[in-house]
Parts: C-alpha cells; sequence; structure tokens
C-alpha cells in the first residue's frame, strides 16, 4: 500500500454485513450503538442515520489476535465513514478508536494524526 489514503478508495476491506448471519448483524450493531450513543444526541442520530444509509454496503474487518495481550485492530466501513479501532501498542494495553465522517471531518485521518503527534 503507497499511502494511508489509497486504502480508503475502492473497494472496503472485510466482509460485507450482507454475508453476516443474524447473531453477526446483532453484535456489529450492539458495537456501532457503542459508537453512535457515546455522543451528543444530535450526532448520535446523524451516525444512526450514516448507519442506515449504508444498508448492506457496510464492511467489517479485523486483524490481530483475540486472546488478552495480543495486539488486534478492527475496522467498520462504509461509503461516508469509516470506524477504526487499534489496540496494537504496549501488549494490547493501549487502545486508540476513532469515528471518520468522509464529509463531516473533511476526510482527515485522525488515528495517523494522533500517532505522528503524539507517539513518535
Amino acid at each position: 500500500m503507497a499511502s494511508r489514503k489509497a486504502a480508503l478508495t475502492g473497494q472496503a476491506n472485510g466482509i460485507s454485513v450482507a454475508k453476516l448471519n443474524a447473531q453477526q448483524r446483532e453484535n456489529l450493531q450492539t458495537l456501532l450503538d457503542e459508537y453512535c450513543y457515546n455522543m451528543p444526541e444530535q450526532i448520535a442520530q446523524n451516525r444512526e442515520d450514516q448507519i442506515k444509509k449504508a444498508g448492506n454496503n457496510l464492511f467489517f474487518a479485523w486483524a490481530g489476535g483475540f486472546d488478552r495481550g495480543e495486539g488486534h485492530y478492527y475496522r467498520i466501513q462504509s461509503p461516508t465513514f469509516l470506524i477504526e479501532f487499534d489496540d496494537t501498542q504496549d501488549h494490547a494495553n493501549h487502545i486508540h478508536s476513532v469515528w471518520r465522517d468522509f464529509e463531516g471531518d473533511f476526510g482527515l485521518d485522525l488515528l495517523k494524526e494522533h500517532y505522528q503527534t503524539s507517539h513518535r
């Protein structure tokens, strides 16, 4: 991959929500609710609307381990937003998570910016 931006163009990585079974969809929705409802009501509603509009054009990708202390990363991607969760530092004891709104945050890569300024 030539740049971080290249990862956000074209087909999203991961499994399509359309291929998830009922329990997996429910688990994903529970996770998405966490990203919606930890914000003020107006932002939460906007995020809910983005999720509904994405419909089956939503993808979940996982990388890393499953056991305590193993680094892991996931992303949930749609055409209008990207959620990233990164727990790969300090024996998986240092979490970074971000909801990027491609139309509302001007497409900034906030996670990358944080790493560049805070983890040199």
